[in-house]
C-alpha cells in the first residue's frame, strides 16, 4: 500500500530542511532530536526514497526533499492566511520571524526598528542570526536578510535601502590621540581592522591601497568591534556613519569615503514574502531603516 504523506510529515520535513540539524529542528517543533530522527526514518521508509543526505555538516535536502519543502511552504502559507482570517483582531500579527544579518547591522539598524514594531504587533517573536554569509537565507533557514552588498543573490527578492557610507574615525578624548587625517597619512596611527574573516571588505581593500605599509595592530571579527576599540582610544578605524551617529566618544577624521561605500539590501524569498508575519516585518524594516 502506497505511503500517504500527512501534514505533520510535511511540517517535520520543512523544519529539518530549514534547520539542518536534528536538535534545531526538534527545538522548532517542540520535540526532542531522537523523535525527529525516528520520524524522518519512518517517512523515508514509507516513501522508499531519501529526503535528506547526512554528513558532518548536518542534514541536506535531496531533490525529493526540496520538492516536499516547497509544497510544505505552500501549506504553511495557506494555514497562515486561514489563521489570519479567523483572528478576532485582524490587525494583530503573530508568529516567529527569522532574520539573518550582521551584528553591526543588527545593533545599528535592525534592532532599533524592531523595537518600534513591538508596540504595534506584540505577538510577533524573532530569531536573530548574525553572520557574514547568506547561506542561512539560501537554505531557507531565515525569512528575511538585511545585508550590505553590491551584488544581492538573484534568486532572492528585495529592496534597496540606500548606500552604506563610511569614514575614518578616532577616539575624541584619547590621551595623545590623533586629531587629523594628515597625522594618519604621516604614519602615526595604530589601525584597527577586520580580520581574515572579511578579506574583501571595502575598508580592508581601501586601507591596503592607500596605506600598504600599515598593518593593523588590532584585528577583530566585526565592524562593531572596530568601532568599540576605536572608541576606547586604541587606534583609528573605518566605521559606518549609521553606527557612529550619536556617539560622543568618536571623532570623524575624513568625509565619507566613496571607495568604501556599499549598498544596503532587505532580502527575502519570493515564497516567503506573502506570509503575513514576514510581509509585516519586511514592510516595517523597509520603511523604518534610514541611513545617513
Amino acid at each position: 500500500m502506497q505511503y500517504k504523506l500527512s501534514a505533520v510529515d510535511l511540517e517535520l520535513t520543512l523544519a529539518l530542511g530549514r534547520a539542518g540539524t536534528l536538535a534545531a529542528a526538534g527545538e522548532r517543533l517542540g520535540i526532542d532530536a531522537s523523535t525527529v530522527f525516528r520520524s524522518v526514518q519512518r517517512i523515508e521508509r514509507g516513501l522508499g526514497q531519501t529526503l535528506f543526505s547526512r554528513s558532518r555538516a548536518g542534514y541536506q535536502l535531496t531533490e525529493l526533499g526540496r520538492l516536499l519543502v516547497e509544497q510544505a511552504e505552500q501549506v504553511e502559507a495557506a494555514l497562515e492566511q486561514a489563521r489570519a482570517a479567523t483572528e478576532a483582531l485582524p490587525t494583530q500579527v503573530s508568529g516567529m520571524v527569522r532574520i539573518t544579518t550582521t551584528d553591526t547591522l543588527l545593533h545599528g539598524l535592525v534592532a532599533p526598528a524592531l523595537q518600534a514594531l513591538k508596540g504595534v504587533h506584540p505577538l510577533l517573536n524573532y530569531e536573530l542570526h548574525t553572520g557574514n554569509e547568506l547561506a542561512s537565507l539560501s537554505r531557507r533557514d531565515a525569512d528575511i536578510a538585511v545585508r550590505a552588498t553590491k551584488r544581492p543573490p538573484q534568486h532572492l527578492v528585495g529592496r534597496h535601502l540606500g548606500p552604506v557610507r563610511v569614514a575614518l574615525f578616532t577616539a575624541k578624548k584619547a590621551r595623545g590621540g590623533l586629531r587629523s587625517y594628515a597625522e594618519v597619512e604621516a604614519g602615526g596611527a595604530d589601525w584597527i581592522a577586520p580580520d581574515e574573516a572579511l578579506p574583501e571588505h571595502p575598508s580592508v581593500l581601501w586601507r591596503k591601497r592607500y596605506f600598504p605599509k600599515q598593518h593593523p595592530r588590532y584585528k577583530v571579527s566585526s565592524i562593531l568591534s572596530v568601532m568599540e576599540l576605536v572608541a576606547l582610544g586604541l587606534g583609528v578605524g573605518v566605521i559606518p556613519l549609521f553606527l557612529a551617529q550619536g556617539r560622543t566618544d568618536l571623532l570623524q577624521l575624513t568625509e565619507a569615503i566613496d571607495e568604501c561605500q556599499t549598498e544596503l539590501w532587505l532580502l527575502t524569498h519570493s515564497e516567503s514574502r506573502h506570509l503575513r508575519r514576514v510581509s509585516t516585518v519586511y514592510g516595517h524594516l523597509a520603511e523604518s531603516i534610514a541611513l545617513p
